[in-house]
């Protein structure tokens, strides 16, 4: 399919809120292979609609340590309905942040409900890395990014590097 551009932070569409997906037809589905050739390509993990420009509550990920067996997943208005009161702090990326990492605390696992890649209604109990990806993505659906949960100082800090590197690129 298609290698997207990625946005990267500070970019407004980033914080723009998804609109729901009314129905997986053959433009959504597509999205999702780009999508998913975007995220491969990069690398990462995760990968949310808004990320390439695309203001749609469609998420792609694969958690697979394996170059060579690929596990796609496709969330489609994913929406999560039970959060674990325990939580686990794991390293955070983002494309749409790069070079950056932080440890961010979640709850270490939660339940999601979403459309597949066919339109089918499902419900995901996922725990650890799985459950922190899920999040990080859904976040991405709200207008949400992973150093918003730092202090405004390392945020700020992270946002300058970032605008800095783009205005270099240009």
């Amino acid at each position: 399919m298609t290698i997207r551009k990625i946005l990267t932070e500070p970019n407004k569409l980033l914080r723009q809120i998804s609109e729901s997906v009314e129905k997986v037809g053959v433009e959504e589905k597509k999205l999702m292979s780009d999508m998913l050739d975007t995220m491969y390509d990069a690398p990462g993990i995760g990968l949310a609609a808004i990320q390439i420009g695309v203001p749609k509550r469609i998420i792609v990920m694969d958690i697979s340590k394996d170059e060579n067996k690929k596990e796609p997943r496709y969330f489609i208005n994913p929406v999560i309905k039970i959060k674990n009161e325990e939580k686990s702090i794991y390293e955070e990326g983002c494309l749409s942040v790069p070079d950056q990492f932080a440890e961010i605390e979640r709850p270490n696992s939660c339940e999601v409900e979403y459309l597949d890649y066919d339109g089918k209604k499902q419900l995901l109990k996922a725990e650890g890395l799985l459950a922190t990806c899920i999040q990080h993505e859904i976040d991405h659906l709200e207008g949400v990014l992973f150093i918003d949960y730092l202090s405004k100082l390392k945020k700020s800090m992270i946002i300058k590097k970032l605008s800095k590197v783009n205005r270099e690129i240009l």
